[in-house]
């Protein structure tokens, strides 16, 4: 069975094992869990059934991760992804006026589309356009962005109305647990303890108890999973050729095309997966698996399923074949049966970990050449417009926008692609309308 395991994910040729592989993916459970509540909760708030969306959110997460293992074999896991869950409630539903139902619509012809985009080769083309050194500095961003979420989950930074945002409250117990854990990981990372960061995030939940953070469960750990009858399969299928269809659904596409490009080249890179070319392995099987995600997830009631920046998490642990999602696919099986226990770990727990995972990723920065300035401006741009925007998209937008630009007035537009010059003009169609 060992044996099978190692030829069939390639344990040996990626220089990993079983127990490495299983550690990385519970670690990049434990540090995207929070979407078992925080995706019912924000979409509960257009009439849709809270008890129903966290079995569906744990149900498009699992099939999603694991056709990720299974068939792209790659170290990514995928849920409903924030931001997007956020457009469907507050913008398509509150905002706009739609149904609930309209807005599942929109995901899952959002998610034909995207099967479509990756049988046709244009999603693994449009990844094989972006610059190298543009990939690198995707890394980097999303390095900023996520230690930004763990920060601000944690407390440590905070709204602020005269500055945009300032230092929380040091003495909560909130943050000193958070930097804490920050310490008491970073020092076993030092040491090469394995598993450091999920230690990190069990020694962090423990230690909340006392505090208030870290919620006992008081019916116990075991319950049922709520069924999703009240939101599987509610299509309003008359609405698809209206003009506010359109734009919603142009929104979905844009935003979770680039995020999960972003994502998967971002963490790739930072865990040396790319080729000599600057390519991903085994890139359409891991495009088709977000796309099949989005459509089941639809069909099951929730908002459009991307990649997981906090995969990075478990690829800093040492995960590099499908077998890590394969465990955190299991995870979220077993967290419809066991989500006491999976929702108690407090924000605080993870947030040492996107925070020192950040850190790490910024280590593809040096492979930039900042001599150059016109690959130097389109790297600055890509990686402080993520954290700033709060948008994977929106920095790789700047990024290739200014890289265009930039080459194109300086004599070296024969370093330009065509599929570079294609999206630039998407990209100024999409700022300008």
């Amino acid at each position: 069975m060992i044996k099978r395991i190692d030829n069939y994910f390639e344990l040996s040729k990626a220089n990993t094992s079983i127990r490495t592989e299983v550690l990385a993916g519970i670690t990049t459970f434990m540090t995207m869990a929070y979407i078992l509540a925080v995706n019912p909760s924000i979409l509960s708030n257009t009439g849709m059934s809270r008890d129903a969306l966290f079995t569906t959110t744990a149900l498009a997460s699992f099939l999603a991760t694991m056709i990720m293992a299974i068939w792209a074999r790659l170290p990514f896991a995928l849920a409903p992804g924030m931001g997007l869950n956020a457009f469907f409630a507050f913008t398509v539903v509150l905002g706009m006026g739609h149904s609930w139902q309209f807005a599942l619509t929109a995901v899952f012809l959002e998610g034909l589309i995207f099967i479509a985009l990756t049988f046709l080769n244009i999603r693994e083309k449009i990844i094989d356009a972006i610059p190298l050194g543009i990939k690198h500095a995707i890394s980097a961003g999303i390095g900023l962005f996520i230690a930004f979420i763990g920060l601000q989950n944690a407390g440590v930074i905070v709204k602020n109305d005269n500055a945009m945002v300032g230092l929380g409250q040091m003495g909560s117990p909130s943050v000193l647990l958070c930097l804490a854990g920050v310490i008491v990981t970073g020092v076993l990372l030092a040491r090469k303890v394995k598993g450091a960061l999920l230690i990190g995030i069990f020694l962090v939940t423990l230690a909340g108890i006392p505090f208030g953070l870290t919620e006992l469960p008081q019916g116990g750990l075991f319950s049922m999973p709520p069924s999703v009858e009240p939101i599987a399969f509610k299509f309003e299928f008359h609405t698809i050729l209206s003009i506010d269809m359109l734009i919603v659904l142009f929104t979905f596409l844009f935003v979770d095309m680039f995020d999960t490009l972003g994502t998967l080249v971002g963490v790739a890179t930072k865990a040396n997966m790319l080729d000599e070319k600057g390519k991903l392995p085994r890139a359409r099987q891991a495009l088709f698996a977000d796309a099949i995600g989005t459509t089941l997830g639809a069909m099951l009631g929730t908002s459009t399923v991307t990649t997981y920046v906090e995969s990075a998490s478990g690829v800093a642990e040492g995960g590099r074949t499908g077998l890590t999602s394969f465990t955190t696919a299991m995870l979220f099986i077993a967290a419809l049966f066991f989500s006491p226990m999976f929702l108690m770990v407090p924000a605080a727990a993870t947030a040492p970990a996107l925070i020192l995972v950040g850190s790490f990723m910024l280590s593809p920065i040096l492979k930039i050449d900042f001599n150059d300035v016109t690959e130097a401006i389109p790297a600055f741009f890509t990686i402080i417009m993520m954290p700033l925007t709060y948008s994977i998209a929106e920095g790789i937008v700047f990024g290739m926008l200014s890289y265009v630009l930039l080459k194109a007035f300086t004599g070296k537009v024969k370093q330009v692609s065509l599929v570079m010059w294609v999206l630039s003009l998407f990209f100024l169609l999409k700022f300008l309308v």
